[in-house]
């Protein structure tokens, strides 16, 4: 019904155009009246079957067509929708989850700085505690130093008399013996004591 409501005015006015024409033609040419009614009754008759044939085309084939490209249209519409729609909701976990991450990297750098001031104070204390034991150890390296030194000039004393007395021990014969008792006695005898 709406089809045809439009279509009436649209038709019209191609039929007032072709009527006109044709009874201009007619009174230009004035030869056969009969000729001339037949002729009009065809190209009326021709007329109809070209608006008819119009009207069917337009009424009856295009509009099924019209409407499966509207239906596909809608439904394309609809699907970048909801796709738009998927994707604006990915967008916003991303976004989410972008925070998230930003928050867990500051959280993770939060940790690993105590971590590592906790490690490096644990390494200046070892460093310390070497140190000190160092100190002890260059204390007891000197301590036997000391100790080495005493014991090696003792050793060369003891060395020293060892080999003096082994020295007097082949020098000293009988002669030189008694040489040296009779001295010692004359020291003695001029002592005033």
């Amino acid at each position: 019904m709406k089809h045809r409501k439009g279509l009436v005015p649209a038709l019209a006015v191609p039929v007032m155009l072709l009527g006109t024409a044709i009874t201009t033609n007619a009174a230009e040419t004035a030869e056969n009246h009969t000729e001339q009614i037949v002729g009009i009754i065809f190209k009326w008759i021709h007329f109809a079957i070209l608006a008819g044939l119009v009207y069917w085309v337009f009424a009856k084939v295009l509009p099924p067509i019209f409407r499966r490209n509207a239906d596909n249209i809608s439904a394309a519409i609809s699907k970048a929708t909801a796709a738009r729609a998927e994707a604006e909701r990915q967008l916003k976990e991303a976004e989410r989850r972008l925070a998230g991450l930003e928050q867990e990297m500051e959280h993770f750098r939060g940790e690993a700085q105590a971590q590592a001031a906790v490690e490096f104070d644990r390494l200046r204390a070892m460093a310390r505690n070497d140190v000190e034991k160092i100190r002890l150890a260059a204390g007891e390296i000197e301590a036997a130093e000391r100790a080495a030194r005493v014991g090696l000039k003792a050793l060369a004393a003891k060395l020293a008399v060892d080999r003096a007395a082994s020295l007097v021990a082949k020098e000293m014969t009988p002669a030189v013996q008694e040489a040296m008792i009779n001295r010692f006695v004359q020291s003695l005898e001029r002592r005033p004591n």
